[in-house]
Formats: C-alpha cells, sequence, structure tokens
C-alpha cells in the first residue's frame, strides 16, 4: 500500500512499470507513503477516528470513505488505485504536531480494541512514527495535483 501525491499519470505510469525507487523523485513526486503489506485500510479509518478524538474535531472522515475511484483509465496493474478527498488531506496536513504523541497513542488503543489483543511493542513503535509520516505525508502533499492510494490483495 502506497500514497503517493504528483500528476495521476505519471503515479499510474510508475506504478504499472514497478518504479518504487521512481516514487522518491521529490521533484516528480511531491509526496509519497510506503505503508507496506502489513497494514490493513481499515487502519488508516482508526487513524482517522484517533485525529477525531484527540483534537475534538468533526474531521478529518474515515479515510476509506475518503477514497474515490479515479475519472477514466486507472491501469496500474494488479492493484487498486483510489483518488484521495482533498479535505481528508487537509484535517491531516493540520494536526498540531503537539497533538501527535496523543493521536499516535489514541491510535494504538483503538487498534488494540479492534484486534481484540494488544500489539506487540515494536508495531506500537511503528504505529507511533507512521502516525507522523502520515501527517508529514498529507502536509507535503497540499500541493500536488492529485493524491492517490494505491495497494493490492
Amino acid at each position: 500500500m502506497d500514497l503517493v501525491a504528483g500528476d495521476t499519470r505519471e503515479i499510474l505510469l510508475a506504478i504499472a512499470v514497478d518504479d518504487w525507487e521512481g516514487l522518491r523523485d521529490r521533484a516528480r513526486f511531491p509526496a509519497h507513503l510506503a505503508l507496506g503489506g502489513g497494514l490493513d485500510p481499515t487502519w488508516l479509518d482508526l487513524f482517522s477516528e484517533a485525529v477525531r478524538g484527540v483534537t475534538g474535531e468533526g474531521r478529518p472522515s474515515d479515510f476509506l470513505d475518503a477514497c474515490s475511484e479515479l475519472d477514466g483509465p486507472a491501469d496500474a496493474g494488479d492493484r487498486t488505485v483510489e483518488r484521495i478527498d482533498r479535505d481528508w488531506l487537509d484535517a491531516v496536513a493540520r494536526v498540531p504536531d503537539r497533538r501527535l504523541d496523543a493521536i499516535a497513542a489514541r491510535w494504538v488503543d483503538l487498534l488494540d480494541e479492534e484486534l481484540g489483543e494488544m500489539l506487540p511493542p515494536e508495531e506500537k513503535t511503528w504505529i507511533r512514527r507512521l502516525a507522523a509520516e502520515v501527517v508529514g505525508f498529507a502536509r507535503n502533499a497540499l500541493d500536488a495535483p492529485d493524491v492517490l492510494f494505491c495497494w493490492s490483495l
């Protein structure tokens, strides 16, 4: 799973030819965040819930609700590619740095509740780092022409 900001055609081309290294080129793609295969997309819904709970605001919406199909051809091989709503991106980008630790802690709590078990310590460390990376991605992606969520089963 990846979040990528830039020109839609350029993103689709890079994904179709498996140019994952090229996605790191900030001249072409203002932001890229590789989420890896161990993350379930619903975990980003829980991230959104953590942001809402800590900030007391009604946004961002759940992540999966903020994703929509691309208009026109979207050939990216065996991957599903969806557009991320600008409102979700804006709400995440506006998360104050001073709230990141509380959001990460709440996200871990929500994941523990969802999974019905405690995350191992190394997973908790990863989730805490990932919370900051998602916010950083959103900030870097704000001015990009488009922001896409790319994933495969």
